[in-house]
């Protein structure tokens, strides 16, 4: 029976992705129809970006009482009535209310999911429930499109992808005993007394921050976050506006990254568990970089830089997946949900603020500085990355 959770988890992966491009893909409508700004859309995005961020923090406490099932459950429950309220919000205010539940489950049941599957499953499921999430990241915006020509325009996508995160939470729900017959059966604590207590009340964020090698795994994950979203924010502005590249083929490419971070994925599940998590970030780092490179040189021809966003894509394909998996091992199963709860902070941190410090930037010292910025995101999840592992190492040795 317990066989059985394995599909309802990939499904879950893509009810993740599912929300996650919505904002972008309704708002030239939705703001028109809530006679707001094109840039307001970025107060709602940081506004969901805040309650995800609180959300991840408090994702050890809360999972450790009520359990990964129960946790996954209420917050696609709470995405699915979020997603209801933004059909609903008759003005940006309440759309901004909205927001903030929308966030919180968010984060809540990225958190619990990623820890349970980085407990309790190998690393090639791992790599192919974050395919998933792309195929739930890509499918959203096609529901969106689908329903905003329409006369129900934006409420009926954002109730569609509501109806079917409800179905997902009932789903989620009922399977609840599976949940919990998987945690008995593969805990990897020990029920003496001090590692129950442990178990049971976890550890404070400063004592977690204080494990060796954390701020670095912090510093890494905030990387790759700032470089992947930061790559698919300007790519087709630095495509446009600095390669002179024109605009459809530009967005097609920009496009093509994601396509290389699913189908990356998916590939990347093959071959998962025989590279071993840290070979598989070396080689999604320096394949990341190498994209780069191509996308920066300034040839007559633009296909070295069309070509470079999807080894790009491909290179930022196993890095997320991978620091996730190797969490527990790392840092202990008793540490890992807390840790990925900081995890997924810091990436939220990164992916929220980077982009707009680049437009900033970019504003000032123009569009030739993207593959620059990007290089030094690559570089600190390389950087990071390999001096947690010289610290496991030692740390290893010294027991």
């Amino acid at each position: 029976m317990v066989s059985l959770l394995l599909p309802i988890i990939y499904v879950a992966f893509i009810s993740l992705g599912l929300p996650d491009s919505l904002l972008g893909a309704a708002w030239p409508v939705m703001g028109k129809a809530l006679n707001a700004p094109l840039s307001a859309a970025g107060i709602v995005s940081m506004t969901i970006a805040g309650g995800t961020i609180v959300s991840s923090l408090s994702s050890d406490f809360v999972t450790r009482k009520f359990g990964a099932g129960l946790v996954t459950a209420v917050s696609v429950l709470t995405t699915a009535v979020a997603l209801a309220g933004f059909s609903l919000a008759p003005n940006f205010l309440i759309l901004c209310l909205w927001a903030v539940p929308y966030g919180l489950g968010a984060g809540a049941v990225d958190a619990a999911l990623n820890n349970f599957v980085a407990l309790h499953y190998k690393a090639r499921h791992m790599s192919w429930l974050h395919c998933f999430w792309g195929v739930g990241a890509t499918t959203g915006p096609c529901v969106m499109a689908y329903f905003l020509t329409r006369p129900i325009s934006y409420h009926g996508g954002y109730r569609a992808i509501s109806i079917l995160q409800i179905v997902l939470a009932s789903l989620l729900f009922l399977s609840l005993p599976l949940w919990k017959k998987m945690s008995q059966g593969s805990s990897q604590i020990q029920d003496n007394p001090s590692e129950q207590g442990q178990k049971e009340k976890g550890r404070s964020l400063s004592s977690i921050i204080k494990i060796k090698g954390v701020p670095l795994i912090l510093m890494a994950f905030f990387g790759y976050c700032a470089l992947e979203t930061t790559t698919g924010l300007w790519a087709a502005s630095y495509l446009v506006n600095y390669r002179n590249i024109e605009p459809e083929l530009a967005a097609r490419f920009a496009s093509f990254f994601y396509l290389g971070i699913t189908g990356g994925r998916f590939l990347n599940g093959f071959v998962a568990e025989k590279a071993g998590d840290k070979n598989m970030i070396r080689i999604g780092v320096l394949t990341a970089l190498a994209g780069i490179v191509m996308a920066a040189i300034p040839l007559g021809s633009n296909n070295l830089a069309l070509a470079g966003l999807i080894i790009i894509g491909l290179g930022c394909a196993p890095i997320y997946p991978s620091v996730i998996h190797s969490t527990p091992e790392n840092f202990g199963a008793e540490n890992s949900q807390a840790i990925i709860g900081l995890q997924m902070a810091s990436a939220y941190t990164g992916s929220t603020f980077m982009p707009p410090v680049f437009g900033f930037v970019a504003s000032r010292a123009g569009l030739q500085l993207y593959p620059f910025y990007l290089a030094l995101f690559a570089a600190l999840i390389y950087f990071g990355t390999e001096a947690l592992n010289k610290s496991v190492k030692n740390r290893g040795m010294s027991k």
